[in-house]
């Protein structure tokens, strides 16, 4: 056990500034057997530190390494198990209680006892040891006492530090007295036994010596012990003292743990105190109303700018008082239910002061403007309304604070100007509705021509009259003129490009007087009742393309916005809607009325009446000019419908007179009318999807009406009619450029081409009748397998019926057979197309090729015969020429 105890010093304490003073090989109680080695060090710095350190062998090598430390003042008990019967298990109790198992019984003595001295010396605190022999802790001590003489007692006690100690390192005096004494036998130290033998004697010298010394001072003994006996007195007295000193202290205890608790009180006051002040300073700050405000709320001027700012300061700082948050306990003192009660009755009585005079604000409003209501009714303008919002957007934050404090009289407020505003505007719409009526009708004679009674603009007349189609044909081309311009419901005839015009800017002036005013009176609404009417939130809104009737509506739908906001924006759409709730009837009347003056205005309200629901719609889709105008836009755009349909029904219905000839049909003009008039109007329009669609269904009505009158015309040719109809149509179509119409331009190019060459070919085959008939009968003798050159045998179609045939046309005839179909021609074609030249160009050529293919025949089939035709090319284009130019 020295050995290791001096390689446990040597290793591990002795670089970490320790002395080992005991150590004691143990196991841990109830598990498998590891030893360790727990050991009882001091430091060798001051203040001196007393470990418990626990030691064990490394797992790779034959070393030691420190595995555990416990500081001896974290000791609590020592337990050795049993006082009387030996037993090497024991337990030390330091955060937890660890149970160890000695090797030996005595090495677990030993390390007790060592702990227990330990203590007295260093610590001096109680630590419990508990079924530990009262003979093992007294040991030391008394076996100091008895070997040690009552001179040399207080020297032993003072060294009661070397005796635990059971090994101490050589000092450097020591190794030179042992290098000496070695140097002096010689280094005999291989001699072992000698040497020990030599040391022994020498010892037993120095103890005879020590005892013969003893013997001879026993009389410095006595006097020593004389010495301790004084100083034992001495103490005595110290003690007396000291005791004395602690009776008097223990009263200064007393009384300094009295003025340490009075200390105490007056710490818990003054912290009491503080908080008792930080809480009335907390409700003073908060819960009191400068008399200022408070006489605001009574008595506050509502009229001027200066008395509305102040109330409104005073509104908002009794808001803040109300609406403190209190902590727990306030609302149980009888001061702030009293303050409370103050803030509740200020607060009713200033809502109803001001919900009072907001009223007759409302009232007084509706007067004054309805006394300028006659500055505006000769003129095609509405009243405005800027001053009036401008006077009651200074009310705007009083309104907001009656909202947030009492919501009913506000939603009263709200009823109250829905009411006033709608009568009020209900009269200047329909006044401003009745100018522009006056203004579209002319006088008041004219506008009882389309059903206007007085100044009310209601329509009376019939539509279906004004409808009625009429078209008869007469021999000359002004009553086809007139029949053409009776196609429309009220066409140039009666209202001029100009009228049309006039009606458009009236249409436009009322659209634009009517959305400013929309406008601002929801900007206003969304600011004097703090209604949100623009998304703020990080919600997304989603835009639904709705179609009614063709007519594409925008609906907006918010997705994660607030509810609030949703129900903010729904209540203005709602106050909008009744105060302007007459605006969509007198609309559709308007709309109504034009399109009884002129079914084509439904053009001119297409196409401005989609800019202004296109221009809404990107401001806010769901606003309510938004909804109105795009309801409105549904009527227009069945209006349109309803004019191409009956256009449609028109030519379909189309009878045309047996005795005169056709010529370009009336709804073929009316069909080049509506083009133009159309281009001009949808130029750069939004919606001109809903004309191309229009011009699809008309130009196939058309296309199928032509060829339905040329299948019944009596008179004129069928293929003139179409002949002369669809070069209309193609010349229309080419000089208009209708890009969707392409198609039908190709279609109608290709009918005239195909119906010219017909008429040509049909009309040549009169003038030159027989010699057709001869030659046709060749062409079949050759088709059943007669050789050309073997027709000239034919008894009917030999040489001599041949010059007979030819004989019977010699260029008089012949001329006077093209003069006769020329007159004929002509008779068929009428002046307005300026078809005569193409045909007659055309009917020349065709004869001419008519001439080379006799001429082809005569040379195959009546080859040297030297017959020819009694006329030549020459002597054709001479005759077309001069009956031309005869005519």
């Amino acid at each position: 056990m020295t050995a290791i105890k001096h390689a446990l010093q040597r290793d591990i304490f002795t670089p970490n500034d320790e002395r080992l003073l005991s150590i004691v090989n143990v196991c841990k109680a109830g598990k498998k057997k590891r030893n360790c080695f727990l050991c009882a060090t001091v430091t060798t710095e001051r203040p001196v530190q007393v470990n418990v350190v626990k030691v064990k062998k490394s797992d790779k090598g034959d070393f030691y390494k420190r595995q555990t430390a416990w500081a001896l003042r974290d000791l609590a008990i020592v337990d050795a198990k049993d006082a009387v019967k030996e037993s090497p298990e024991f337990d030390l109790h330091f955060d937890k209680v660890y149970k160890w198992v000695a090797s030996s019984t005595v090495e677990k003595n030993t390390f007790i006892s060592c702990i227990w001295k330990l203590n007295q010396r260093y610590l001096r605190k109680k630590i419990d040891f508990i079924n530990v022999s009262s003979q093992l802790l007294e040991e030391l001590p008394k076996v100091a006492e008895e070997s040690v003489p009552s001179g040399e007692n207080q020297s032993v006690a003072g060294g009661d530090e070397e005796a635990v100690d059971e090994y101490q390192e050589l000092n450097a005096r020591e190794e030179q007295d042992i290098e000496i004494m070695m140097e002096g036998c010689e280094y005999a130290i291989a001699n072992a036994e000698a040497f020990a033998e030599k040391l022994s004697r020498e010892l037993q010298v120095l103890d005879g010596a020590n005892i013969q010394s003893i013997m001879a001072s026993e009389k410095q003994v006595n006097i020593l012990m004389k010495l301790l006996d004084e100083a034992l007195k001495e103490v005595d007295q110290i003690e007396l003292k000291l005791s004395s000193y602690e009776e008097m202290l223990q009263s200064v205890k007393e009384q300094m743990d009295q003025i340490s608790e009075s200390n105490h009180l007056i710490h818990l006051s003054n912290t009491n105190n503080v908080k008792l002040l930080s809480e009335i300073e907390f409700l003073v700050n908060h819960m009191d109303l400068a008399k200022g405000h408070i006489k605001a709320l009574q008595e506050g001027d509502l009229t001027s700018s200066r008395g509305i700012e102040a109330c409104t300061n005073a509104a908002d700082a009794l808001l803040q008082c109300m609406n403190v948050a209190l902590r727990p306990g306030h609302d149980m003192l009888h001061a702030v239910k009293q303050q409370q009660q103050r803030f509740s009755d200020l607060r009713e009585q200033f809502a109803r002061r001001l919900a009072s005079h907001l009223n007759s604000v409302f009232v007084q409003q509706g007067h004054d403007q309805s006394s300028t209501l006659a500055q505006h009714s000769a003129e095609l303008t509405l009243p405005n309304h800027h001053p009036f919002h401008r006077d009651l957007l200074r009310y705007a934050k009083l309104m907001e604070w009656l909202k947030n404090t009492d919501y009913g009289k506000y939603e009263g407020l709200t009823k109250n100007y829905m009411d006033y505003l709608s009568r009020l505007y209900e009269r200047e719409i329909k006044d401003f509705f009745e100018v522009a009526k006056i203004k579209m009708t002319g006088t008041t004679r004219e506008g009882k021509k389309f059903g206007l009674h007085g100044s009310s603009g209601k329509l009376t007349g019939s539509t279906s009259s004004l409808n009625k189609l009429s078209v008869q044909s007469s021999g000359n081309r002004r009553s086809q003129s007139s029949s053409l311009l009776d196609m429309g419901n009220m066409s140039a005839s009666d209202l001029d490009v100009a009228d049309r015009t006039k009606f458009d800017k009236i249409f436009e002036q009322v659209l634009s007087e009517l959305e400013p005013l929309c406008l601002a009176e929801q900007d206003f609404i969304s600011k004097f009742f703090k209604l949100q009417q623009h998304q703020t939130t990080s919600g997304t809104t989603t835009n639904e393309v709705e179609e009614v009737d063709g007519v594409a509506l925008s609906r907006s739908y918010a997705s994660g916005v607030p509810q609030t906001v949703s129900s903010e924006k729904d209540m203005i759409r709602q106050m909008m809607t009744k105060i302007f709730r007459c605006i969509e009837p007198e609309l559709n009347n308007l709309i109504a009325l034009g399109d009884k003056i002129d079914s084509f205005n439904s053009l001119y309200m297409l196409v401005k009446m989609s800019h202004h629901v296109w221009t809404a719609q990107n401001v806010d889709p769901a606003s309510f000019l938004s909804t109105t105008l795009g309801n409105v836009l549904v009527t227009v755009k069945r209006n349109f419908d309803k004019c191409i349909s009956n256009q449609m029904k028109q030519m379909d219905e189309v009878k045309i007179s047996k005795k005169s000839k056709v010529g370009i049909l009336p709804f073929v003009a009316e069909f080049e009318e509506f083009a133009a008039l159309a281009e001009s109007i949808f130029k750069n329009a939004e919606r001109r999807g809903d004309l191309d669609k229009a011009y699809i269904k008309l130009i196939r009505a058309v296309f199928d009406s032509v060829e339905k009158v040329a299948n019944e015309s009596q008179k004129t040719p069928r293929d003139v009619v179409m002949m002369e109809n669809f070069h209309h149509i193609f010349a229309t179509l080419s000089r208009l450029k209708i890009s969707c119409l392409e198609a039908e331009k190709k279609e109608a190019k290709q009918k005239y081409t195909d119906h010219l060459q017909s008429y040509v070919i049909y009309s040549l085959g009169q003038p030159l009748e027989k010699l057709n008939h001869f030659f046709e009968g060749v062409e079949a003798r050759v088709a059943q397998g007669i050789r050309e050159e073997e027709v000239s045998y034919q008894l009917a179609f030999n040489k001599q019926e041949l010059r007979k045939v030819i004989k019977e046309y010699p260029g008089k005839e012949v001329k006077k057979g093209l003069d006769n179909l020329y007159k004929k021609v002509d008779k068929h074609l009428c002046e307005e197309e300026n078809l005569l030249q193409v045909v007659w160009h055309s009917m020349q050529d065709e004869f001419i090729r008519q001439y080379k293919h006799f001429e082809g025949l005569i040379a195959r089939c009546y080859p040297g015969s030297g017959i020819t035709m009694e006329f030549t090319i020459q002597d054709i284009l001479d005759y077309c020429s001069s009956i031309a130019q005869s005519h």
